[in-house]
């Protein structure tokens, strides 16, 4: 099952999450470069916030959400040393909103999940559900981007496979633009340590580790 928000928590009070590198992804820094987000914007499964922090300084429309109240605090801490207070962040569950009769996030033009989708590696009816409020938030021809980490090589977290995007999105009402390998970089924690060996960390502490991304369009 997927894991509870007690856990996540856990990640940001005690400071073990492997994911916090204290900047964006580079794969989702070139999205914005390469003129792939616009309008409204969402990101799910914020986390420490630095997607959404980065693309509100750079005048985007912008809501970071997260299942964690830690991780909802930490990225607004985050945000605040950062020099971006306007940044904007919420609790919420992106697995219980398919079930909700109620959407207090609106609609967005383009979704940016980096590191969420493949928590549902082994939980296929939170990974449906979550597909299904994806499919609810995002707008029709707006675009869903997933960054996830990559099983075709050795390494820590919930690694997938290509088919599980291309099979989470093959239903109505999405086309799968682009499927790509890439890359996602996070650090060695206490709580991956036994899974890291064989990793190096580079001179900024950050290791490298297989991912895929993701372009998919909402047709309808």
């Amino acid at each position: 099952m997927t894991q509870a928000a007690e856990v996540w928590n856990s990640a940001y009070d005690n400071d073990t999450a492997p994911w916090i590198i204290g900047e964006p992804q580079p794969a989702i820094a070139e999205l914005e470069r390469a003129g792939r987000i616009h309008g409204r914007v969402l990101d799910p499964g914020t986390g420490a916030g630095e997607h959404t922090i980065a693309l509100t300084a750079l005048g985007y429309n912008v809501l970071g959400v997260d299942l964690a109240p830690s991780a909802v605090a930490y990225a607004r801490r985050n945000a605040a040393a950062k020099k971006v207070p306007n940044a904007r962040f919420e609790v919420a569950d992106m697995v219980a909103l398919a079930r909700s009769a109620d959407n207090p996030l609106g609609t967005f033009d383009t979704i940016v999940d980096s590191a969420l989708f493949h928590v549902f590696v082994e939980d296929p009816a939170a990974r449906s559900d979550y597909v299904r409020t994806l499919h609810r938030l995002c707008e029709p021809g707006g675009h869903v981007h997933i960054l996830a980490l990559s099983d075709t090589e050795a390494g820590f977290g919930p690694r997938i496979g290509a088919d599980m995007i291309r099979d989470s999105f093959a239903g109505p009402g999405w086309e799968l633009e682009e499927l790509r390998p890439d890359h996602y970089y996070g650090r060695i924690t206490e709580v991956v340590a036994e899974q890291s060996a064989g990793l190096t960390p580079d001179a900024g502490g950050k290791v490298e580790l297989a991912a895929w991304l993701a372009r998919i369009r909402r047709t309808d």
